[in-house]
């Protein structure tokens, strides 16, 4: 469905605007605190698998700074393929609830409003990145534990739309 090309692509820009906002991170923690607070830097070192050095920054999202959307017109139900959302809630992830599309007919409606079975009902997928919470490894007994955001791809229902069943001719 995506290129391998649009898909690095995307990776691409999100690398680079995590880059940006653990610089930024990075920038914030390098401040002077006020009198009373700690000094101290979030940054950990580490060792990856082969021997590099890795620095760890904690990444702070502001849901504040999100741009709110505007209302849009609500598409599924006025569509030929209707559909419904399913919405999931887990909070280890960023964002935390997601909402995936549900075609609620096998076949298309008609001008009249009945199903028409000659047309099919298809999901339309979407690849979405999403930001993963993971415990951090190495934290003594007893001590808080820390975390760290692993990015993951998905690929999410968005929405149906009608199609021509694919007919395979059978030899």
């Amino acid at each position: 469905m995506f290129s391998s090309r649009a898909t690095a692509a995307c990776m691409m820009m999100v690398t680079m605007t995590m880059m940006i906002m653990m610089m930024m991170t990075a920038e914030a923690a390098a401040v002077p605190k006020a009198a009373g607070q700690s000094k101290h830097s979030a940054r950990t070192h580490r060792k990856s698998s082969d021997g590099a050095a890795v620095e760890i920054v904690p990444l702070q999202l502001d849901p504040n700074a999100m741009v709110p959307s505007r209302p849009a017109r609500p598409l599924q139900n006025a569509s030929v393929s209707p559909w419904t959302y399913n919405v999931s809630h887990d909070a280890a992830l960023f964002p935390p609830v997601l909402s995936e599309a549900r075609c609620l007919l096998r076949g298309c409606l008609d001008s009249e409003g009945r199903e028409d079975l000659s047309l099919e009902s298809r999901p339309i997928m979407h690849q979405v990145l999403l930001l993963r919470r993971v415990t951090s490894v190495g934290a003594g007994p007893g001590a808080r534990p820390s975390y760290h955001y692993r990015l993951e791809s998905r690929l999410l229902a968005v929405g149906c739309t009608c199609v021509r069943p694919v007919v395979r001719q059978q030899d």
